[in-house]
């Protein structure tokens, strides 16, 4: 069985087969399909017509996402190829046209999977949101791009980012140095993913301006955080009295994100997680809203994927014994 399609332009060529062919050589691998170019015409050929409909589907979506300006390098049709195949209410065109605005040259970030769409979604729609889920899922990058959308819109006047500074309940006397070198390793993560939504002078400008704090959780108290953006990163690692201590500074005109991997407490035994009780206490709340990933979700390496999901049936093996 075979097909054709017509590509509009050299560029439409250009983008979907990717340098050395490697797009159109993973494509195929991965949906079972042969495609020969010629010209602005594809040609597609499968064994089946439901392998014939699915790569037809995917290539045409692909070239409107490479039409709006969106990347298309190998590891994005990757992970598109993975989304197409776990998508249920949407497209792939839908999730990846919507763009988050940044200040740094990539101009923009968008989803890449379906659970990181609906997570952007939220973002916009509540004032409070917890995303939990694996390492890898996008939770603090997107909470990040939404942060630094809102400053440049002026929707927000500042932003604040935190996280418990260190794993077992903020124990910083016995580190060298003075509060900045004891705390700044800990809140690297967060530095990683602002230099990579903004040029480095706009970021210097913005710290010492006090637009953009960072800062760990122990330093929220007492505050009112009004006009602000705020993510709190780590979660799970905060008590149950930081998480209150936390979602109670929210002021006017604010939005926080709270992001964690309830799998990934380091809190003494016993003591639990304020990310895992905040679900019990407040997911009936209107107004505020979880937002779940899953493996599904990660765009990391794909071998990160396979570790998550190789841990997760670890776990179910343990909790299957008790």
């Amino acid at each position: 069985m075979e097909e054709i399609i017509e590509l509009g332009t050299d560029d439409d060529l250009r983008l979907l087969v990717g340098p050395y062919d490697e797009n159109i050589r993973l494509i195929q691998r991965e949906l079972s399909v042969d495609i020969v170019a010629r010209g602005r015409m594809l040609k597609i050929k499968a064994d089946s017509e439901l392998q014939l409909k699915k790569a037809k589907n995917f290539i045409v979506e692909l070239i409107e996402i490479g039409r709006r300006g969106l990347p298309l390098h190998r590891q994005d049709i990757e992970y598109a190829i993975k989304t197409m195949e776990h998508i249920a209410h949407t497209t792939l065109h839908e999730i990846y046209s919507d763009t988050i605005e940044v200040w740094s040259k990539k101009r923009y970030v968008a989803p890449r999977t379906e659970g990181q769409k609906r997570y952007v979604d939220l973002m916009r729609q509540y004032d409070i949101v917890f995303a939990i889920g694996p390492a890898g899922t996008g939770k603090t990058y997107l909470a990040m791009a939404m942060a630094v959308c809102h400053l440049k819109r002026g929707q927000v006047s500042r932003i604040i980012l935190t996280r418990p500074a260190v794993e077992a309940g903020e124990s910083l006397g016995f580190l060298p140095g003075d509060m900045h070198d004891k705390v700044t390793p800990y809140l690297r993560p967060l530095y990683d993913a602002l230099y990579d939504m903004m040029e480095i002078n706009k970021i210097q400008q913005c710290l010492e301006r006090g637009i953009i704090e960072v800062a760990p959780l122990a330093y929220m108290r007492g505050r009112t955080l009004n006009d602000s953006f705020i993510i709190l990163d780590e979660a799970q690692n905060s008590t149950p009295e930081q998480m209150k201590m936390f979602l109670t500074r929210l002021g006017f005109d604010s939005k926080a994100v709270i992001t964690g991997d309830i799998t990934q407490s380091d809190l003494p035994v016993g003591k639990e997680s304020g990310l895992i009780q905040v679900q019990r206490i407040l997911k009936t709340i209107d107004g505020i809203a979880f937002s779940y990933f899953s493996g599904e979700d990660v765009v990391r390496h794909e071998l990160v994927q396979r570790i998550i999901r190789a841990y997760a049936e670890l776990d179910q093996d343990k909790n299957d014994k008790k």
